[in-house]
């Protein structure tokens, strides 16, 4: 039995340090080259070095999720591209609600760009990744314009501008010949 102070182990623990030793008990001695290293284990790894490592990993994924806000607008497009195609070339609600979206939401993101998407981009590559959304959500106004243009909502002929032209001016008169 145990005595005050001593605890009391199963008979297939290994005790290490040699300090819980039951009496009577036979110490199994283990060196440190027996026991392997656990996986991943440096032993020159020092803290400068883990910390200047999670440095660049830090800097390295603020980079990467600068570059996922920046390319979203661009990442839109393609979505974009086939509601235009789904909504098709005629006047009726669905289709003018959908080129009424693509015009509000890229100049809504620009206009609050500098609140909110542009205080997620740091890094080195920020002035880049802002160029970046900004061109993205230019290019998504270009495509509500082009969408406008098929759809006929654009005045692009000269039939168009019919209704600011004058009426001429008639410069002579002719009458007709006599009565019988």
């Amino acid at each position: 039995m145990a005595t005050k102070g001593e605890k009391k182990f199963h008979k297939w623990t290994i005790d290490f340090t040699g300090a819980n030793r039951l009496k009577g008990e036979k110490q199994v001695a283990v060196s440190q080259s027996s026991v392997p290293a656990p996986f991943g284990y440096l032993e020159k790894a020092s803290k400068k070095d883990e910390t200047k490592k999670e440095k660049e990993d830090n800097e390295q994924l603020i980079i990467k999720k600068s570059w996922d806000v920046s390319l979203a607008p661009l990442k839109q497009i393609p979505m974009n591209f086939f509601i235009m195609w789904m909504a098709g070339n005629t006047i009726s609600i669905f289709p003018i609600m959908m080129v009424g979206m693509m015009f509000f939401r890229p100049i809504q993101a620009l206009m609050s760009a500098s609140n909110t998407a542009f205080k997620m981009i740091e890094g080195r590559q920020a002035t880049l990744q802002k160029f970046v959304y900004i061109v993205g959500n230019m290019v998504s106004l270009g495509l509500a314009v082009y969408k406008c243009q098929t759809m006929g909502l654009l005045p692009t002929t000269a039939s168009d501008w019919l209704a600011f032209i004058d009426v001429p001016k008639r410069i002579e008169w002719s009458g007709g010949g006599s009565a019988l």
